[in-house]
């Protein structure tokens, strides 16, 4: 050991811990993975794949630490070298605790994106800020480790943050708004919806700057997350698809209304039973609201599985009730309008009477 150079015995002695130490991670990686198969959790599954890549950072510090034992024992180090050893191997350490903690978070929410609603509807955004958090903190705990005090870092990045926050107030305005959609969700993926301004449609996605609504015409409406969160919205799927469907129809006044509303109802039932979007056990009802000028008003109550069926049902119910209305003899009239005559009499008589004096 005497006999070779300082830095000859630093890559030898490196060389054979991490061939060694590798061999040894590799095979008990193997057996890992093949007793993790035979388990029914996907937790430490997602575990082990995420140690993967930081397990070989770790092989590296291991290996520099037992360089740096060997070598004290055969007294090759003085305490310079060996303060810089431990700094190496601790930053080495600290490097893949950042990336296992930064590959765990991300193939977790990627594993349980498709069964969380939050995760479902934003996971990109859920997974950016994460990830920043996780980095951050990572390099203020790497730099305290390397002996950097990170109190002017804090305190720069402080002021920093308040000009990089007023440049960029838009931006962040629209994030913290996505965060809050996030949190009170008031809307969810695949929601359909109607904004303030009129426009209508599912939710195709909410990212860290603006949500994305597909109307029915095919095209997308892109709505920034801070003007959402002022909005005022109708969610037509929360809390329960199924919405109800009124249907204004009108009658002559001669007609007889007890025989209106059996009648009304009767159709009321069948398309709820035979029609494909209705809703067969609601209990469908009349109103008579209105005596209209020429018609006594009344509305029937439908019931719907989803606010897109309503146009359908609502079209179907029409037809079959026009005509039954028309086999029952029950008129629905026309509007008419009439003029008055002898209202009018009485102003020409006496523009009549002056003409003659």
């Amino acid at each position: 050991m005497h006999a070779l150079p300082l830095w000859l015995a630093i890559v030898v002695l490196c060389t054979f811990f991490l061939i060694a130490l590798g061999l040894i991670l590799q095979g008990l990686l193997l057996l890992a993975t093949k007793a993790l198969a035979r388990t029914p959790f996907v937790f430490d599954t997602i575990l082990l794949n995420a140690a993967k890549r930081p397990l070989r950072l770790l092989i590296v510090s291991m290996s520099l630490l037992a360089t740096q034992s060997t070598l004290i024992r055969y007294e090759r180090l003085d305490d310079f070298s060996r303060e810089n050893f431990l700094l190496a191997s601790k930053f080495v350490l600290i490097v893949g605790l950042i990336l296992f903690a930064d590959s765990l978070v991300r193939q977790s929410l990627i594993h349980y994106q498709a069964r969380s609603p939050l995760l479902r509807t934003s996971g990109k955004l859920v997974r950016g800020a994460l990830r920043i958090l996780v980095l951050v903190t990572g390099v203020l705990v790497l730099l305290t480790t390397l002996g950097i005090s990170i109190t002017p870092i804090v305190a720069s990045l402080g002021i920093g943050s308040l000009a990089v926050a007023l440049a960029l107030q838009p931006t962040l305005e629209n994030f913290f708004s996505g965060m809050q959609i996030l949190a009170d969700k008031p809307i969810r993926l695949g929601d359909y919806i109607e904004l303030e301004s009129g426009e209508q449609g599912f939710v195709e996605q909410i990212g860290w700057r603006s949500v994305w609504i597909k109307m029915l015409p095919n095209n997308i409406v892109i709505v920034p997350n801070s003007v959402l969160a002022k909005s005022k919205i109708i969610n037509y799927y929360y809390p329960e698809k199924q919405l109800s469907v009124p249907v204004d129809c009108s009658v002559h006044y001669d007609s007889d209304l007890d025989e209106v509303e059996r009648v009304a109802l009767e159709v009321a039932r069948e398309i709820l039973i035979s029609y494909k979007w209705g809703i067969d056990d609601y209990d469908t009802f009349v109103v008579f609201h209105t005596f209209d000028n020429s018609s006594i008003n009344f509305t029937v109550m439908l019931r719907a599985q989803e606010y897109f069926n309503r146009f359908f049902i609502k079209s179907a119910y029409i037809k079959a009730l026009h005509k039954r209305f028309k086999k029952e003899g029950i008129v629905i009239p026309y509007p008419i309008s009439a003029i008055n005559l002898s209202q009018e009499r009485p102003t020409d008589d006496l523009g009549s009477s002056f003409a003659n004096g």
